[in-house]
């Protein structure tokens, strides 16, 4: 049954041996893990301070070849079927351990742990159309669903019972479409064995997790996504790995992914930090960074813990990474190169600059960076009872101070759901009545404030409970009216946002916004402007009518205020959408109103005002 191989299997070129060394390789997949064929199935694994290695099937060990400079390990076997499971049994000083595939393309499901052959170029995309039209997304809405794919619904109440990936498709393509967002983003899915991690402990870098199918399933499930023009981001972790013994930790007998010193090789989690500064570790992450874009056609990355990448642990005073920061610009690189139009983010709570500026500017190459500051800020606003936001009125504005430092995107991410933090809804201050009122005009606020937007699955239905990765969403809060009509005031913002320039053309450009009123600390009023802008922050002109235009108009206190129309100009601005409407359980009659400068607009508490200039307005065929 065994054949022992003598040299390479692929053509020549497939690796760059000197590239994966010095860490500028991004296809080392193509060679090392598991290559399927009907024929025979090549195996190849990166071993270098073992004694010798064997390729367990069944029970049953086969030797494998040194090859190469001997840092390398193969054996070809054919009649291997696709789903058959293996494990490496590596030899070293101080015996052997039996380990997965650290390019393995599957991998069982815990608590087992075996590696899976899989066969990754057998599903043919339709997505044609999709991928030839992708393009930088700067001046475009990214209206973005984050999920949890086990816990947005389940067939049933058990904690371990999922829909497959083919599943999740029929259930989450028409909803996404009825609720108005154009991406979606997945929380980790490569492998990983403790469910509380969410993915966020890793065995398998190159496995989609099988708590929801195969390979194949999941580049199906992307497939249809493209196909409904719903974009597709991934969350990647490439700081740290779970030390489970059948992982990375010690994988040849020695720290060949991690550190050596415990001081920076554990995080806070307890897991095993990558070692950045070794190019065979770079190479590793950065061709599963590829991996996953190339051969699922994921649209792009956020890519998590970025702090910990920067400062040693994440901890400023402990100085920068310099080995890792360059990593990340390497693979940030050739990931741009590799693939037009893609998005990179940045999970970065620190004041590092240049996140979001190219590398030709010192930066570190992202597209984007999460606005933790704006996010902390506008939520302990909210928190606040509504007698002291006079004294936090600022906690609003100071973002603008800095909006333009780098290219940010706004995020109710799932970390602010869970550990006690409260979910969205329920963080506003008061009780049940008051909370929803005030979640409709912040989310009006985030929509309106400068940068892509992201909300985590529960949010859009005002869910009160925590995520909980074990459960579904409170999908029976529909029932109630208060929640429905939430549901649908998000529904309408969103239909908003992606139809209409002004929301986000001018994200990155000072031309793009204006704060028509942002002291009146007394009151709580706020008023802003958003305009369509083109690039290098000229505004829009089509036919000689000036751009389109958008005010927002916003009473945070518990008081009904009147208010004189703060407008600029001398055009009439029409009512597009009231947070206070009644039929978002609100007090206020829907009618069609219009104020010029001056007039006196009544404020309802906690409530948001949307309007645009009369002959911008947005029709209802464009909303659809």
């Amino acid at each position: 049954m065994c054949k022992k191989s003598t040299g390479w299997l692929k053509k020549e070129g497939i690796m760059d041996f000197y590239n994966f060394y010095t860490g500028h390789e991004f296809e080392a997949y193509e060679f090392l893990g598991a290559h399927y064929s009907k024929e025979a199935t090549v195996f190849r694994v990166f071993a270098p301070s073992a004694r010798g290695v064997g390729l367990l099937i069944s029970g049953v060990e086969y030797p494998m070849t040194k090859i190469y400079n001997g840092h390398f390990y193969e054996i070809t076997l054919p009649d291997i079927k696709e789903g058959t499971c293996y494990e490496y049994r590596v030899y070293s000083g101080s015996g052997y351990t039996d380990h997965a595939d650290p390019y393995g393309f599957g991998m069982e499901l815990r608590p087992a742990h075996c590696s899976v052959v899989r066969d990754i170029n057998s599903y043919r995309f339709h997505d044609q159309n999709y991928m030839k039209s992708r393009r930088d997304t700067k001046e475009r809405p990214v209206n973005i669903y984050e999920m949890h794919l086990g816990s947005f619904r389940k067939p049933s109440d058990k904690a371990d019972d999922w829909y497959s990936y083919g599943e999740i498709a029929d259930l989450l393509i028409p909803y996404l479409l009825e609720s108005g967002y154009n991406y979606v983003e997945f929380m980790p899915l490569c492998e990983y064995p403790c469910d509380e991690s969410w993915g966020y402990q890793n065995t398998g870098f190159f496995a989609p997790t099988a708590r929801y199918g195969t390979a194949g399933e999941l580049q199906e499930l992307i497939d249809k996504l493209h196909q409904n023009n719903i974009g597709v981001l991934l969350d990647f972790v490439c700081v740290h790995f779970a030390v489970d013994s059948y992982g990375l930790m010690r994988f040849d007998g020695s720290q060949l992914y991690e550190y050596p010193n415990s001081d920076v090789g554990v995080s806070e989690w307890g897991s095993c930090n990558f070692m950045h500064s070794r190019g065979e570790v770079r190479s590793f992450l950065q061709s599963a960074a590829n991996y996953w874009l190339k051969e699922y056609h994921f649209d792009g990355l956020r890519v998590d813990a970025i702090s910990r990448i920067i400062y040693w642990q994440g901890d400023e005073r402990r100085g920068e990474n310099k080995n890792a920061i360059d990593f990340i610009r390497v693979m940030n690189r050739g990931l741009k190169e590799r693939h037009a139009g893609c998005i990179l983010a940045a999970e970065d709570s620190t004041n590092y600059p240049n996140v979001t500026r190219s590398l030709g500017e010192g930066g570190l190459g992202f597209d984007y960076k999460w606005n933790m500051g704006w996010m902390n800020d506008t939520l302990e606003y909210f928190r606040t009872a509504p007698e002291y936001r006079t004294r936090d009125y600022h906690k609003l504005t100071f973002s603008m101070m800095y909006a333009y430092n780098e290219d940010y995107l706004l995020p109710f991410s799932h970390d602010e759901v869970v550990h006690g933090k409260a979910t969205i809804t329920q963080k506003m201050s008061g009780y049940y009545e008051d909370k929803f009122p005030q979640a409709r005009a912040l989310y009006l606020y985030m929509m309106l404030h400068p940068g892509k937007k992201l909300n985590f699955m529960g949010n859009e239905i005002g869910q009160l409970r925590e995520w909980d990765e074990k459960r579904e969403q409170d999908w029976e809060l529909r029932k109630y009216p208060m929640h429905d009509s939430f549901y649908h005031f998000i529904v309408e913002l969103n239909q908003y946002y992606l139809t209409m320039p002004a929301f986000y053309s001018g994200d990155y450009v000072r031309e793009g916004f204006l704060w028509l009123d942002c002291h009146r600390e007394s009151d709580c009023i706020y008023a802003i402007q958003r305009n369509a802008c083109g690039k290098d922050g000229e505004r829009d002109k089509e036919a000689g009518k000036a751009a389109e235009a958008i005010c927002g108009i916003f009473n945070f206190s518990k008081e009904a205020r009147q208010y004189p129309a703060p407008f600029i100009d001398d055009a009439k601005y029409r009512v597009l959408l009231n947070t206070d409407w009644e039929r978002f359980s609100g007090g206020t009659k829907e009618e069609a109103e219009s104020y010029s400068k001056g007039e006196i607009i009544l404020l309802p508490p906690y409530s948001g005002i949307l309007f645009c200039r009369v002959g911008d307005e947005v029709t209802e065929k464009e909303q659809q």
